[in-house]
């Protein structure tokens, strides 16, 4: 397994937040001190105790023999004054020596020390017997017995002596080899107290660096790719996410951009080259109109004879396989037919929906498809009556003073639906919108003008409202909503459902 394999196996171990990686870090290195700590405390406490109970002994040794003297000095001063203060100080020597012999345990000490304890045990219980005997002779005043006892209690007095003088070397001897081992248990033990530092020192070096290069590595990276976007180079492969972190969240939104960039500038490349299809559309357009007007006048053409015409020019295209232009021409002789036909005349609402998509085929073939035409039409109510030329002039209006040189997608949406005891038919965009102002203007009937003579939205609108007020003898069937500038607007013609 290669170190980078390793690494990236370690990396998932890792959380998912630099807040989470720097609490990792600093958790693992501080556990690593603190079991570090703990070793060499419980090592060294260990060893001291170990010291501590080598000498112990010793001192316990030295505490028996002081209490024997104040047991052997109490007795002789108790004879000599026979007080009762002395006699208490005995006794209480007498206890003090028996309670220090008690704690004294030479238990797996070698042979030579406990033979040499269990005689002092032995004859210290000989020793304290014959001092018991020896007030008891001198309370009943029989100084000859008591004078025998004292000499039997003072040799074993010596003998006690000596035995503990004994215990005490032979202790000490054996204390001093222990020592020595001790002195190499320490030795042994910085040793190990070097290893761990540095085995601790290298995990925190190996900790830090798993870290440092899975928090560094992928902005390092973004760095990179950066300074490529800004030197204009959008062709950067897209960055590696591969933490969870707020640097992962960096990446991912720096590869969003990068991507919505791109998009952004294709866009503007489309655009700029729509804006020239439609200019030199408009520009043929332009001359196709002004040839065929210059031939209207000159030939006093009536419409039937531009219907035929426009009928023969669509044959032709058909025959020639011109798709397209068979198409335009039979929606432009559609709309010149309906629209001279129906003025002043009573038609459908599928009559007057045709008309409108001839009218937006129109348009949008004059200027490359620019604009987006929706239809969302409930076909139950086609069949209704309604005023010829009356949808034309909105959508007309829409286009003209709503989405036209708009810097976004221009969108109408065509919908008729039912609303109560009406049938609603909405004509919304999404161009300049209009002020409250000028929708009041509309709805009363008046126009505003700009400079240059240029009507402002509700040219031709006052017109309609008027015809729908008089087709259905009613005031509400007509209203205009918009959310304000560039937010579009909405026109609605109510319709009484046929009785």
């Amino acid at each position: 397994m290669s170190v980078r394999t390793r690494f990236a196996g370690l990396r998932k171990l890792i959380p998912g937040t630099l807040e989470g990686k720097l609490i990792l870090t600093f958790l693992l290195t501080s556990t690593l001190i603190f079991l570090v700590n703990i070793f060499l405390f419980i090592n060294i406490n260990n060893a001291i105790n170990r010291i501590d109970r080598v000498y112990s002994s010793n001192v316990q040794i030295s505490a028996l023999s002081d209490a024997l003297d104040s047991v052997q000095n109490d007795l002789t001063a108790y004879l000599n004054t026979k007080s009762t203060e002395s006699l208490g100080s005995f006794y209480e020597s007498e206890g003090k020596y028996d309670d220090i012999a008690a704690s004294m345990d030479f238990a797996g000490s070698g042979d030579e020390i406990e033979v040499s304890f269990t005689n002092i045990l032995a004859i210290s219980d000989n020793y304290l017997s014959v001092c018991e005997e020896t007030l008891a002779s001198k309370r009943g005043r029989n100084i000859q017995r008591y004078r025998e006892n004292y000499d039997d209690a003072t040799e074993l007095y010596g003998y006690l002596q000596s035995y503990i003088y004994s215990l005490n070397n032979a202790q000490l001897r054996n204390n001093s080899a222990s020592y020595t081992a001790l002195s190499q248990t320490f030795h042994t033990l910085e040793l190990i107290s070097m290893f761990v530092l540095i085995a601790v020192t290298l995990a925190n070096l190996l900790i830090t660096l798993m870290t440092t290069r899975a928090t560094t590595g992928p902005m390092k990276e973004l760095v990179e790719e950066a300074g490529e976007i800004g030197d204009g180079n959008f062709d950067v492969p897209a960055l590696d996410v591969r933490t969870g972190d707020e640097i992962g969240v960096v990446s991912a939104a720096f590869n969003e951009m990068v991507v919505s960039i791109k998009g952004y500038i294709a866009k503007i490349r489309e655009s700029m080259e729509n804006e020239s299809r439609m200019k030199e559309n408009e520009l043929l357009m332009d001359s196709h109109l002004k040839e065929a007007e210059l031939k209207y006048l000159q030939a006093q053409i009536n419409p039937h004879f531009l219907f035929n015409t426009l009928n023969a020019g669509a044959q032709l295209s058909m025959m020639e396989g011109a798709d397209k232009t068979y198409r335009y021409l039979q929606n432009v002789a559609t709309f010149f037919r309906n629209k001279t036909n129906r003025e002043k005349q009573v038609t459908t609402l599928a009559d007057e929906i045709s008309l409108v998509d001839s009218y937006i085929y129109i348009i949008n073939v004059r200027f490359s498809g620019s604009i987006v035409y929706e239809k969302r039409v409930d076909e139950d109510y086609l069949n209704v009556s309604f005023p010829s030329m009356i949808l034309q002039p909105i959508i007309e209006n829409a286009i003209n003073h709503g989405v036209r040189d708009i810097t976004w997608p221009a969108r109408i949406v065509l919908s008729v639906y039912k609303t109560g005891d009406f049938i609603t038919i909405s004509v919304r965009d999404n161009g300049r919108g209009m002020t409250q102002e000028q929708i009041q203007n509309v709805l009363e009937g008046k126009t505003q003008v700009r400079a240059k003579g240029d009507e402002t939205n509700g040219v031709g609108l006052g017109n309609v409202v008027s015809r729908m007020k008089l087709f259905y003898k009613c005031d509400d069937v007509f209203d205009i909503t918009s959310a304000g500038q560039d937010k579009g607007t909405e026109v609605l013609l109510y319709v009484p459902m046929p009785m």
